[in-house]
């Protein structure tokens, strides 16, 4: 199945994705050691979690009685841990990268989606929040997102990392080829 993405022109090819790889499959070894030497267990990386433990963190600011009592965040204690900086880590770093090569620009509408959907930022605006929440209800019902399947799951050989994957990636084809084909 062929995907039908409109052409857009690509100004620079930015890092090599082997590279990018091999660091990334580096920085997943090392985070699995440290945690083990530092903090005695072995912990993952991943996102969702932590993106749950940031809204705990807003909702205690409004209602902490409502945290204190949630189910789930009995479970997923609301801290800051090193999950938590390894987002903003990843934040930094995207910024860096992106400079280093010079492929940093700031966009309100994405060249692809312009050609589709037209200019509209708040139509733009809005079809992102709804996909966030989409992803993130996603991620909560497989119990992680991708890049904790993708890179400890399936480093860990987890066989449900495996499957969760395959939907992943299916599941986005699927939808890509609906949103620019119109099956």
């Amino acid at each position: 199945m062929k995907i039908n993405i409109p052409e857009v022109k690509e100004t620079n090819k930015g890092w090599n994705p082997y590279v990018a790889g091999i660091f990334l499959g580096l920085l997943a070894i090392v985070s699995v050691y440290l945690t083990t030497t530092l903090l005695g267990k072995s912990t993952y990386l991943g996102a969702s979690t932590t993106f749950v433990r940031a809204a705990g963190f807003l909702f205690q600011t409004i209602d902490p009685e409502h945290v204190a009592e949630n189910i789930y965040y009995a479970k997923e204690k609301v801290k800051l841990d090193w999950q938590f900086f390894v987002i903003i880590g990843v934040l930094i770093g995207a910024f860096i990268s992106s400079k280093l090569d010079k492929s940093f620009k700031l966009e309100s509408v994405p060249p692809v989606w312009k050609q589709k959907f037209g200019g509209s930022v708040v139509k733009r605006a809005i079809f992102s929040i709804l996909g966030g929440i989409v992803a993130m209800i996603g991620a909560r019902l497989a119990d992680g997102c991708p890049s904790g399947h993708g890179l400890s799951g399936m480093m860990q050989l987890s066989l449900s990392s495996f499957f969760a994957m395959a939907m992943f990636f299916g599941f986005g084809i699927l939808v890509a080829n609906f949103i620019y084909k119109k099956l």
